[in-house]
């Protein structure tokens, strides 16, 4: 017969009594003994309450291209892999799903970008530098170890860049700080 089943509603089978006999009980007295049929027929399942959040999952679920996009972009510009910044920026969709409003007007893809580009940020600040390096000084840096790369001898590097010897010590020591987590004593 064609009875249907869902996940959170049970329907009793139309042939058969709505309430079936109580299972009994298996020896170690906390599961149910298997069913005397093979499809279980006559078993009841409970009903189960949908997740309160299950809408909110399934939106952003509908979305995780946008999260693919936008963890690619900044796996592109920071040395950060790209599978880490795809769940920092899923979280952020997961975050914009339960505080969007769909009677607010506005689409949810823009609304969504906000959030998951402002978690990635907010992880790559966290995980970032010790010390707040200035962009162009971190620019100059790549470009010297670029050109370090290339084969320019390390004495014309800062020639090449278009800045003096000092600066380019400054430059270097700020850009090396490397956090170091230790153990913590017990």
């Amino acid at each position: 017969m064609g009875q249907q089943l869902s996940l959170f509603h049970t329907q009793a089978p139309q042939d058969e009594p709505a309430e079936a006999p109580a299972p009994e009980h298996s020896t170690t007295g906390h599961l149910p003994a298997a069913p005397d049929t093979p499809s279980g027929a006559g078993r009841r399942r409970r009903c189960r309450t949908p997740h309160p959040r299950a809408a909110a999952h399934a939106l952003a679920l509908q979305h995780l291209d946008l999260a693919d996009a936008i963890a690619g972009n900044f796996a592109r510009r920071t040395i950060h892999p790209f599978e880490d910044l795809r769940q920092v920026a899923i979280i952020g969709l997961l975050k914009a799903a339960e505080r969007f409003n769909p009677s607010g007007g506005r689409p949810f893809r823009p609304y969504a970008r906000t959030y998951a580009n402002g978690e990635i940020i907010h992880y790559l600040r966290d995980s970032g530098f010790a010390i707040k390096v200035p962009p162009t000084w971190r620019d100059l840096h790549a470009s010297g170890q670029k050109l370090l790369r290339q084969g320019v001898p390390p004495g014309m590097v800062p020639e090449r860049l278009g800045i003096s010897g000092e600066r380019w010590i400054e430059i270097q020591e700020a850009c090396s700080v490397t956090v170091v987590a230790l153990q913590p004593d017990t």
